[in-house]
C-alpha cells in the first residue's frame, strides 16, 4: 500500500475539493516515517484489531493495515470518507464508521475484548477521548495517541509529581501511562502551532488501589486541583463540608497539603475515608 506524503496528501485533497477543516481541529499526518513510528509504539501485530480515532486522509490507516491489523475508523467528517477509501484502497481490513468519538456507542463499535486504539487525535478534544476510552470502553486493553505536548505530560504526570492535575489522578487509576518521545509539527499538514507528543496508555487488568467509588475518588481530585493553590482543608469543602478535617484525619492526609503532593493511594484514602 503506497504511503501518504505531503505532496499526495494536497493531491488529494484537490482532486476532492477538500482542505483541512479549522473548526475541526485538522492537521493531517502527513509523514510515512511518523505513521510507521506510532504504529511500532502502538505493538500493532498481524490480526491485531484497532480502532483508529480520527484517521483524516488515512496516513495512519495505511501503515495500521501494512502491520496486519484490521482497522475500525472512526471519522467524524463524513467529507473525508471518500479520500481515505482512495488513500488506502478500501481493502476487506478496514471498517469506515462517520462518528463522534465523544458520543458514539463504543459497546456496538466494538465487539469483543483485547482491542488497541491508535490515533492523532484533535486537541481540542484530545483529553474528553482518552478520558472516555478509559472509562466507558473496558475492551480497549491499549491506547497508543498523538495529542499536545502538554496534553500528553499531565496524562503522564504520576499523581504526587510536578506537573500532574485532576486527569493524571485518573489516567494513573486506570492505565499505566508513558511518553513515547515529541513529534514535531513538520509532520503535519498544515503544521499546529504546538508541539506533539506520542502517549502509550496499557489499561491496568485490576486497578492498583481499592475504592468504594472511582467516580467519587475523582470528583475529590477535581475538587482538590481546581484551587491548587488552596490547602487541601479549603480546596475539598466543597465535596465533603463540615466532614472535610475528619475525613482527611481518618485518611491520614495533612490537611495543609496541596493536590499535587498527593499520590494515587492518597486520594484513594480519602475517597474510603469519605464514602457513606
Amino acid at each position: 500500500m503506497t504511503a501518504l506524503t505531503p505532496a499526495s496528501i494536497r493531491a488529494l485533497l484537490a482532486e476532492h475539493g477538500r482542505e483541512p477543516s479549522r473548526a475541526l481541529g485538522q492537521h493531517f499526518l502527513a509523514d510515512p516515517n511518523t505513521a510507521r513510528r506510532v504504529v511500532a509504539v502502538a505493538g500493532v501485530a498481524a490480526g491485531d484489531r484497532v480502532l483508529e480515532i480520527g484517521p483524516g486522509v488515512g496516513s495512519l490507516t495505511v501503515a495500521l493495515l501494512d502491520a496486519g491489523a484490521r482497522v475500525t475508523a472512526l471519522e467524524l467528517d463524513r467529507h473525508l470518507v471518500p479520500l481515505l477509501r482512495e488513500a488506502t484502497g478500501d481493502p476487506p481490513d478496514l471498517r469506515i464508521e462517520v462518528g463522534d468519538a465523544l458520543t458514539a456507542d463504543l459497546g456496538a463499535l466494538l465487539d469483543g475484548d483485547g482491542w488497541l486504539v491508535a490515533a492523532n487525535l484533535p486537541y481540542n478534544v484530545a483529553t474528553p477521548i482518552v478520558v472516555r476510552v478509559l472509562e466507558e470502553a473496558p475492551q480497549i486493553v491499549r491506547a497508543t495517541v498523538m495529542v499536545q505536548l502538554e496534553v500528553g505530560e499531565r496524562l503522564a504526570a504520576p499523581p504526587g509529581g510536578p506537573g500532574c492535575g485532576a486527569v493524571s489522578v485518573k489516567a494513573a487509576y486506570h492505565a499505566r501511562v508513558r511518553l513515547a518521545g515529541r513529534v514535531p509539527p513538520t509532520v503535519f499538514l498544515p503544521p499546529p502551532a504546538v508541539e506533539s507528543v506520542l502517549v502509550r496508555l496499557d489499561r491496568h487488568e485490576r486497578p492498583p488501589v481499592d475504592v468504594p467509588s472511582p467516580a467519587a475518588m475523582f470528583s475529590l481530585a477535581r475538587a482538590g486541583f481546581a484551587t491548587r493553590r488552596k490547602m487541601l482543608r479549603r480546596a475539598l469543602r466543597s465535596e465533603l463540608g463540615e466532614r472535610t478535617e475528619a475525613v482527611m484525619a481518618t485518611a491520614g492526609v495533612d490537611p495543609s497539603a496541596r493536590a499535587e503532593t498527593l499520590d494515587l493511594d492518597a486520594w484513594a484514602r480519602l475517597a474510603r475515608a469519605a464514602a457513606p
